[in-house]
C-alpha cells in the first residue's frame, strides 16, 4: 500500500526536477551566455547540474521517506518520456539538451531501473540500488564539470575520472569494500566510449554487477 507520504514525497520531487529542469538551469544558462560562455560549455555545464541537482538529490532523499521503489521506478519513466519527447518534437530544451545526445533519456531509465532492481535483490535496502545511481549522478557530474572546467568541451581526461574516483570510492563506503570497490570500477569505466551504449548505463551497471557478485559470491565485503 502506498502511504500518503511517499505519494506526496514522489510529487514534491518531481515538482523539483521540473524546476531544475525548465527553470533554474534555463536562468543559469542565459547567465552564462551573457558573462560570454561558449553555448557547448554552457549545455554541457547544465546537463551535469541537472545529474547532480535533480538525479542525485532525488536518490539521497528516497531510503529516509519511501518504503517501496514502486513511485520513483514510475517518476523515473515519466521523467524518461518527458526528455524524449523534445528530441521526438524538434523541440529541444536547448539549455541542456542537443540533438546528438540523448543521454538524458537513458539517465533516468538507468536511474529507476537501477533504484528498483537493487532495492528487490538487496530484500529493501535501497542502498544497493542508490549507490550505483550515486556513483552516475553525482559522480559523473564532478568528471563532466572538471573536464568542462580545464577543456571547455565534451571531452575525456584522466583528471575528471580522478576527481569522480575521489567523491565514488568515498561514496562507497558506505556499503563497504564492495562498494570501495565498486566506486572504483565505475570511475574507470566511465573514462571509456562506446558507440551503442553510453556511460549513464555503463556506470551503474558495472558497479551494480559488482556489488551482485559481492552479495552472492564475497558477502563479507559487502556492508549494509
Amino acid at each position: 500500500m502506498i502511504s500518503v507520504q511517499e505519494f506526496l514525497a514522489t510529487v514534491l520531487l518531481f515538482a523539483w526536477v521540473i524546476f531544475v529542469v525548465t527553470i533554474l538551469t534555463k536562468c543559469l544558462y542565459k547567465r552564462m551566455k551573457n558573462r560570454g560562455f561558449k553555448d557547448n560549455v554552457a549545455v554541457y555545464y547544465n546537463r551535469k547540474l541537472v545529474h547532480l541537482l535533480a538525479g542525485g538529490f532525488c536518490a539521497t532523499v528516497i531510503p529516509f521517506v519511501f518504503k517501496t521503489s514502486f513511485l520513483p521506478f514510475v517518476m523515473s519513466l515519466f521523467l524518461a518520456i518527458l526528455t524524449y519527447a523534445p528530441h521526438k518534437i524538434g523541440k529541444l530544451m536547448y539549455w541542456f539538451q542537443t540533438e546528438d545526445n540523448k543521454c538524458e533519456v537513458s539517465f533516468c531509465i538507468m536511474w529507476g531501473m537501477t533504484i528498483t532492481i537493487g532495492w528487490i535483490v538487496s530484500g529493501g535496502n535501497f542502498w544497493f540500488g542508490i549507490l550505483p545511481v550515486l556513483f552516475m549522478s553525482v559522480g559523473d557530474a564532478i568528471t563532466g564539470i572538471v573536464r568542462n572546467t580545464l577543456y571547455k568541451k565534451r571531452t575525456k581526461s584522466w583528471w575528471g575520472n580522478l576527481a569522480m574516483a575521489a567523491f565514488s570510492i568515498l561514496a562507497g563506503a558506505m556499503l563497504g569494500v564492495a562498494g570501495i570497490l565498486a566506486g572504483a570500477i565505475a570511475s574507470l569505466v566511465e573514462h571509456f566510449e562506446f558507440k551503442i551504449i553510453d556511460d549513464n548505463v555503463t556506470v551503474p551497471i558495472v558497479s551494480f554487477v559488482t556489488l551482485l557478485v559481492a552479495k552472492f559470491c564475497a558477502p563479507s565485503l559487502l556492508t549494509f
